[in-house]
């Protein structure tokens, strides 16, 4: 059982910035962002290990920064350059499971999920 709650979300300018953040429990494994759109499919921007390999969307390449603390079981998302097209509710997921390398954006990949934080962006 892996329990994870989001934070860091609200609203912001066209080229500002977000930093969200994930508190989880249990095992989580491989941990990603998710986001959805009302109306549009899930889409996994950023993909982590506990090895710290990444993955990345091509919509937010260079733009967007996944991080994890092991430790201290916390995600994190950095969101610079923020667009009007970024706007959805992000949520934190978690695997439950190990990769060598980095792991899938796919949502189906990703078992558990928080309840959401919503990133608006105003142009």
């Amino acid at each position: 059982q892996v329990q994870l709650v989001e934070s860091g979300g609200g609203s912001v300018q066209a080229g500002g910035s977000l930093r969200l953040s994930c508190a989880a429990s249990g095992s989580s494994g491989d941990m990603g962002w998710i986001r959805q759109s009302p109306g549009k499919d899930p889409e996994g921007v950023a993909a982590i290990n506990r090895d710290g390999m990444t993955r990345y969307a091509d919509s937010v390449k260079g733009r967007f920064t996944i991080s994890r603390d092991n430790a201290e079981n916390l995600l994190y998302l950095q969101m610079n350059s923020l667009k009007p097209e970024d706007t959805a509710m992000y949520y934190c997921a978690a695997s439950g499971v190990r990769s060598l390398g980095p792991p899938p954006l796919g949502a189906t990949y990703y078992a558990y999920w928080g309840q959401g934080t919503q990133v608006t962006v105003s142009s």
